[in-house]
């Protein structure tokens, strides 16, 4: 029941753009989980078929947007928390580069994995709303220079043809839905018609578990933000247990590896202008699916369901979800882009032209 006396950053540039505030939309507790289904409070719902979730944490603002409530949502990304939603709803979801908007008044917050971006139907909406909250305050641990050019502008403007690299699996970790993989090679195709050079990556020895220990280290002492642990739900109470019993020393060391990792997946795939991604190794998981899994089971669960996600929070690289297509149960498809470090221009130029050459055309019925 607490209100802030003040805004933020980002809302105070979203005021001062002109935007109408409708009030805020539900998350999951803390953010942590990627789906919104709290204990003594009703789920959220993927508007595209109730009998499944609509993603998390900023679930409440991709089914808001889905249903016609709205045409844009804020939301912020520390794993997926955009992306993951975006991809469960059917909509374009940005995840801007690190430093490009300000998380003030607070820190760094989750060893810089969280980034503010948005939610919308349409690549112009979410770089028309970067431009609207991207900048600098005095004091940030990250920044990057804004463009001269408007991103809205630069979304307009057609590529020259770019090297893109492509994958259906994760290394370690596994492969994608029969579905989402179709979704990721068609995409692949389209986007080698309209020129670009399309190469499958190499992933060599590249171990995507490495990150599993020390992001979740991270994760945990997230939890600690000054709640009595009574009064959080089941799985945060569990994570703020287990956080109580790290020594100082094992997260600093996390850290590190959290750093030294996102070097390597920058090096991975420096050889690309741009790496073609699932969003998620599967579509939206049905109400209740995850709900009654103890901590551990979860912790798996959920690994897989949104790997391809939390690599590009630890390497600060910009990543958009973009809709691709209707499953055959009747929920979105979802592809991701990922741009390297600083360069969302790239990524919302190509995401343009797919928007033009495998329209996500389909609307709710029922629904504006």
């Amino acid at each position: 029941n607490r209100i802030a006396d003040r805004d933020d950053h980002v809302t105070q540039r979203i005021k001062a753009a002109g935007f109408t505030l409708l009030g805020k939309t539900a998350t999951s507790q803390l953010g942590s989980l990627p789906y919104v289904e709290p204990s003594g409070f009703a789920p959220v719902r993927n508007p595209w078929n109730l009998d499944y979730l609509a993603g998390g944490s900023s679930g409440g603002a991709a089914a808001a947007v889905a249903s016609g409530m709205c045409a844009i949502a804020q939301g912020s990304d520390g794993a997926g928390s955009i992306r993951i939603p975006a991809a469960c709803c059917g909509l374009v979801g940005l995840k801007p580069a690190r430093g490009r908007v300000s998380n003030a008044p607070v820190d760094e917050y989750f060893s810089g994995c969280v980034v503010n971006g948005s939610m919308a139907r349409t690549v112009a909406d979410v770089a028309a709303f970067l431009d609207a909250i991207a900048g600098y305050e005095l004091g940030d641990a990250y920044w990057l220079d804004h463009p001269k050019t408007s991103f809205l502008e630069l979304s307009k403007q057609i590529p020259t043809q770019l090297k893109i690299g492509f994958a259906t699996h994760i290394p370690n970790i596994g492969e994608c839905d029969i579905e989402t993989k179709a979704a990721v090679l068609r995409t692949a195709k389209t986007l080698e018609s309209l020129g670009h050079s399309v190469e499958s990556v190499d992933f060599g020895d590249f171990d995507f578990s490495d990150l599993i220990e020390p992001f979740f280290i991270a994760w945990q002492t997230q939890t600690d933000v000054g709640i009595p642990g009574l009064l959080l739900d089941r799985i945060n109470r569990e994570l703020w247990f287990r956080a109580q019993f790290y020594r100082a020393g094992k997260y600093v060391k996390a850290r590190q590896k959290l750093y030294q990792f996102g070097r390597r997946v920058v090096t991975l795939f420096q050889p690309y202008d741009v790496v073609l991604l699932p969003t998620l190794m599967t579509p939206a998981i049905k109400v209740g699916e995850f709900k009654r899994l103890g901590l551990n089971s979860l912790l798996d669960r959920v690994t897989q369901w949104f790997a391809p996600c939390p690599a590009f929070n630890v390497s600060g690289q910009p990543a958009m979800a973009l809709p691709c297509g209707i499953s055959q149960s009747g929920i979105p498809l979802s592809v991701q882009l990922v741009g390297r470090p600083a360069d969302e221009k790239t990524i919302l130029q190509l995401a343009t032209q797919l928007e033009i050459a495998q329209p996500f055309t389909e609307k709710l019925q029922g629904y504006l």
